[in-house]
């Protein structure tokens, strides 16, 4: 990884929804970075592994549940920039697609219980440097700050999925323009101190007006699916040729049309969507849940 920037694409939809709305829609394509290390996980490990190669540490630990694509993501890091990788799991061990793409990439996994996994301790793994669970910290912010970099049409509104809140404090810390964001865990509204303390953390806390979260669409949780969000997946993949994954872009597009489809808070406005990536994760809800799209 290097400090060069890294510009994605960015594609301008067209449906009659839309041109009934009077909107411009577009979606930067941050899911075609990198095939396994994509959009906002690139974006977030970025600084992250070029201060752990700063620092002399030649092995990452970090945190996440058995269907994570940060997990899987970190692991691909490392072996693409020659890092060592450690990751807590939480829960009983488990095999799945999603870790095993971790193992194969060089991730020892360590499962711990749930009451263990709370305490996110990382004291007993010497000279390891640690990223957080999502892999949302101040260098996250600075790496996701750079995804605004990449939209090159005027717009008013941009739009994320959120997680741990690492990706949405980057946008925010990187421009005025109206940020919404749709968490994917239910009762997201307990990410406003999270994403407060991001800002914080980053130096950018005094810009807090031109956000607000959207809590309406996580369909009942992060690795939670119900037959609507696949439907659309569908269709949307039909319409566009673009893949969504199923916990983030997916349920913020969904929530995204819904909202323009039956309010008018969204007429008229230029609208930029972010997708995330995330794609990898599919396999891994494809095979639990015996979906294709």
């Amino acid at each position: 990884m290097k400090e060069k920037k890294i510009k994605s694409p960015i594609e301008k939809l067209s449906n009659t929804l839309f041109t009934e709305k009077k909107i411009e829609f577009y979606i930067l394509r941050e899911d075609l970075i990198h095939s396994t290390i994509s959009g906002n996980k690139w974006r977030k490990l970025k600084y992250n592994v070029l201060e752990a190669k700063a620092k002399g540490f030649n092995t990452i630990l970090t945190f996440g549940g058995a269907y994570s694509n940060h997990i899987a993501a970190t692991a691909a890091a490392g072996k693409e920039f020659g890092l060592k990788t450690i990751g807590i799991i939480r829960g009983d061990e488990v095999k799945n697609l999603t870790l095993d793409l971790a193992v194969e990439n060089g991730m020892e996994l360590k499962f711990v219980s749930r009451e263990v996994y709370r305490e996110k301790d990382a004291s007993q793994y010497s000279n390891c440097y640690v990223i957080p669970e999502g892999g949302s910290n101040a260098l996250a912010v600075k790496g996701c700050a750079e995804i605004v970099d990449s939209i090159d049409v005027d717009f008013d509104v941009i739009c994320c999925a959120c997680g741990t809140g690492g990706t949405i404090a980057g946008i925010i810390s990187s421009t005025d323009k109206k940020v919404l964001g749709f968490p994917a865990l239910k009762g997201g509204n307990f990410l406003v101190e999270d994403i407060e303390r991001l800002l914080d953390d980053s130096n950018v806390k005094e810009r807090t007006t031109n956000w607000q979260l959207i809590t309406d669409y996580h369909f009942g949780g992060y690795a939670k699916v119900k037959p609507e969000l696949i439907d659309f997946l569908r269709t949307f993949k039909k319409e566009n040729n673009i893949l969504l994954d199923f916990i983030y872009t997916g349920k913020m597009l969904f929530g995204l049309y819904d909202m323009i489809e039956n309010t008018n808070q969204l007429n008229g406005k230029k609208i930029v969507v972010v997708h995330t990536g995330g794609i990898q994760g599919n396999k891994g809800f494809e095979e639990r849940f015996n979906i294709v799209l």
